[in-house]
């Protein structure tokens, strides 16, 4: 779990906060980098081939590795290949090139995602679940700071010795990609989980990996109420993510100063803040955790209007990266501990788990595409303002939940 869990997060960031960075630095407009968060919409709709990764084999490789570990192989390898050809394009001369590149990458991940999260739940015991998961998670933060603080570093390093511009990202995109080899390593060394109990020969039908999933989930009481819950819980927090990169630069600081408060101060704060979210609900339960957790990220957007109408203060910018991470992983890690509460049917934790994390990467994806017009309209500290006000809906939605008791135990777990 630990290195499929660096194999998970390190191609999330190269079509994110570090294609951001470049576009930045090659000269692109806010609202095109605004706009290339749309990249991102296969995590949003990973649910629609979720079933195919349930039913169908991978020709050669599934005899000799289990249906899982074949998936798992070919989408790494090909995600390798996709990082590295998407360091070759140029964002200001082939941008519709590069774009298509940056949607395969973001595809063959979400792919890797939804296989890993079905081989996690079938390799462990329930009792090592949490244990699986805390690994995932920790090693999935430590990709994000490589492929985040690591890239810009190493793009400064490059610098230095000549190498920089469209040369320099195109390095770096094919040493971040020579990274994904530790997930193809955990995945060849690992052993294929039990599938279900099925003649020999036979495989799940795709009709029923496509439907059973949700129609069942489907038939709980307030399935629409939770699902439009997962679908705002994040919004302010995700809004305020995707500019975060381009508002630092454009505040005056360098790059290197940016990566290394990340890569120091951020990584700290968001594995401490995900040490307490999991504390917390643990504690106090998954309902107070959350409330917790959506009111202290909405409050985390405020820090960037003050250091918006400051200016490069230093200080005041490791103080907001530190408030925001800690308040991002606190309010993650209780958040995709809800989302897996909710799979309650073990036959179809893959696909379920798709559609929830869907739901949940809207925020990040479709909705944020327009945060670089939001920004020319309103500046940063209005831009930064709306981004904290987006967080009430999604509290106000789970105050309405918690008040009308509009959905069952198993969807609103206390524990």
């Amino acid at each position: 779990m630990l290195l499929l869990g660096f194999s998970s997060g390190l191609p999330l960031a190269l079509t994110g906060a570090t294609l951001q960075v470049w576009m930045k630095d090659a000269g692109v407009s806010l609202s095109t980098i605004g706009l290339y968060s749309l990249v991102g919409i296969p995590y949003v709709l990973k649910f629609l081939w979720a079933p195919l990764v349930d039913a169908l084999p991978i020709p050669f490789l599934t005899r000799r590795l289990g249906r899982r570990r074949a998936w798992l192989l070919a989408s790494q390898a090909g995600l390798m290949a996709a990082v590295i050809a998407m360091g070759q394009a140029d964002p200001l001369k082939v941008p519709l090139v590069l774009a298509g590149i940056a949607l395969l990458v973001a595809f063959l991940s979400a792919t890797q995602d939804i296989v890993i999260d079905a081989f996690r739940v079938e390799s462990l015991e329930v009792d090592a679940q949490a244990a699986g998961m805390a690994n995932f998670v920790a090693a999935y933060r430590v990709a994000l700071l490589v492929s985040t603080a690591g890239a810009i570093e190493l793009y400064a390093l490059l610098g230095g010795i000549g190498v920089s511009g469209a040369s320099g990202w195109a390095v770096i995109y094919i040493a971040l990609a020579m990274l994904l080899l530790a997930g193809m390593a955990a995945t060849l060394m690992s052993r294929e989980p039990d599938g279900p109990s099925l003649p020999a020969g036979e495989t799940l039908p795709v009709w029923q990996t496509a439907i059973r999933p949700f129609t069942e989930f489907s038939q709980r009481q307030g399935w629409i109420a939770i699902l439009v819950f997962v679908l705002l819980f994040k919004l302010g927090d995700a809004a305020a993510g995707v500019m975060t990169a381009p508002f630092v630069l454009d505040l005056g600081f360098e790059m290197t100063t940016y990566g290394r408060v990340v890569k120091g101060i951020g990584l700290i704060a968001v594995l401490a803040g995900g040490f307490a979210g999991g504390m917390a609900a643990r504690g106090m339960g998954m309902v107070p955790a959350l409330w917790i957790g959506g009111v202290t990220q909405m409050a985390s957007n405020l820090m960037f209007v003050w250091l918006a109408n400051t200016g490069p203060d230093l200080n005041l910018l490791i103080a907001t990266i530190g408030v925001e991470n800690f308040t991002g992983g606190f309010g993650t890690v209780v958040f995709v501990a809800y989302l897996g509460a909710l799979c309650r049917e073990r036959a179809y934790t893959a696909t379920q788990f798709a559609l929830l994390t869907s739901l949940a990467a809207v925020g990040r994806t479709v909705l944020s595409s327009v945060t670089g017009y939001v920004v020319e309209a309103a500046g940063w500290p209005g831009f930064f303002m709306l981004s904290a006000l987006a967080a009430i809906p999604g509290l106000l939605f789970l105050w309405w939940l918690m008040r009308e008791k509009n959905h069952d135990r198993s969807a609103h777990p206390h524990n």
